[in-house]
This record gives C-alpha cells, sequence and structure tokens, in this order.
C-alpha cells in the first residue's frame, strides 16, 4: 500500500521497479508514492547552464546555438516505462512534432552512465528514437552527467522549457498524472504545453515547477 505524505517529492522508481510498474500499467493505474518536491540547480526565473553534448550523429551541440529561441529539455531512458508510456501513446512525439511545427528547439538528453543496463551507444540510441518516430530537433549524449546534474535532472523523464532569453521557465514532471499507465495520458493536463502555449503568447507561465516522476537516472558515479 502507497504511503503519501503529505508534502511531495519527485516519484523515482529504480529499474528492480521496471517490470511490476509495467504489469501494473496494464492491470490497472499506478498508485504513485508521492513525496516532497526536488530542489533545482538552477531556479525557474534564472539563466539556463549552458552547455555542450553530441547528438548521437556525432555533431556537437550547444545550448548557445539557440538563443532567441524557446528550447525544451527532455530528460530519457528507452528503458523506462514511464518514457515508454509518452512514446507507446505517441504523447511525446506528438508534443514534439506540435512545437518544432513553432520553432521550438527539442533536445532529448540521456544521462544514463555508461557501463549501467539502460545505457545505449549513440547508434543505438538513433534507432530507438527514429523506430519511435521522434519529432525531437536532436537527440544528445550526456555520458559523464555533468548536464543532468547541471540542471538537477533526477527522473525520466524530467523536463525543461527555456525561453529566447535563455531563461528556465519551467521545470518538473511532463504533466500532473504521476504513472506509468498509458490510460492516464488522455486526461493529463500537460504542463510542457500550457508553458510553451503561455510563453510563445507572451504570458507568464501559470505552472512553472511541478514535481517529476519516472525513473531515477543512473549516473556515472
Amino acid at each position: 500500500m502507497a504511503v503519501i505524505p503529505k508534502t511531495q517529492e519527485p516519484l523515482v522508481i529504480t529499474r528492480r521497479h521496471h517490470h511490476r510498474l509495467a504489469l501494473a500499467a496494464v492491470a490497472l493505474p499506478l498508485i504513485s508514492l508521492l513525496l516532497t518536491p526536488a530542489a533545482h540547480a538552477t531556479p525557474v526565473g534564472k539563466t539556463a547552464p549552458a552547455f555542450e553534448l553530441k547528438d548521437v550523429g556525432g555533431k556537437t551541440v550547444k545550448l548557445a546555438d539557440f538563443k532567441g529561441k524557446h528550447v525544451v529539455l527532455e530528460w530519457t531512458n528507452p528503458s523506462c516505462p514511464f518514457v515508454v508510456k509518452h512514446y507507446g501513446t505517441q504523447n511525446m512525439q506528438g508534443l514534439q512534432k506540435e512545437f518544432t511545427a513553432k520553432d521550438v528547439v527539442w533536445l532529448v538528453v540521456t544521462s544514463t552512465a555508461p557501463g549501467t543496463s539502460d545505457h545505449l551507444a549513440p547508434a543505438a540510441l538513433s534507432a530507438k528514437y527514429k523506430a519511435w518516430g521522434a519529432s525531437a530537433t536532436h537527440v544528445l549524449s550526456d555520458d559523464s552527467g555533468a548536464v543532468g546534474k547541471a540542471y538537477a535532472a533526477k527522473t525520466t523523464p524530467h523536463m525543461f522549457v527555456i525561453d529566447p532569453k535563455g531563461v528556465l521557465i519551467y521545470a518538473g514532471g511532463i504533466d500532473d498524472k504521476r504513472s506509468a499507465n498509458p490510460t492516464d495520458v488522455k486526461d493529463a493536463k500537460n504542463h510542457v504545453r500550457a508553458a510553451l502555449d503561455e510563453s510563445l503568447s507572451g504570458k507568464a507561465v501559470s505552472v512553472p515547477t511541478a514535481a517529476p516522476y519516472g525513473c531515477a537516472i543512473k549516473y556515472a558515479s
């Protein structure tokens, strides 16, 4: 039985829970364990940390390359049932396609450490997201974990939105349905869509933070 304290923290699921959660997603809604909100290395409203990473094709990608545009950062692990939830329902691909068509840059980042069971080499990552029909601008490898730690990325997925001035305007979960159940997608309030819609319309983001949920990122020690 889940223990639900009064405060909230990111829902973090480790590898040993994956099989049970995948079955629960099919059989019944996942009972989420709620804890207290995670601190972010850079608070919303401040300049997002600069970074430089290689994409799966070997191209160097810098955050500075996209000055003047909205940028979404999506932390990922293709083996995570929460990631599979959003790709298996086409939810993530739909968001990517919708907003890259509006000149938003969408960067998928994996900080899974080499040597761990979930780590994929660039060619395998490329093949996975191509098979899923992803419409991201780039898929990036952060093997050292330095970029993930700079953003205090905790889970997969963990989402960040940066405005054209380079300011972090959203950090947290993709939506308000903290489960691995694919059927929850249709009724979820999507925080990333709301943040982008508001910012693209010149409005302040009404929900700038939300507790992230998903699988714990396996950082290099």
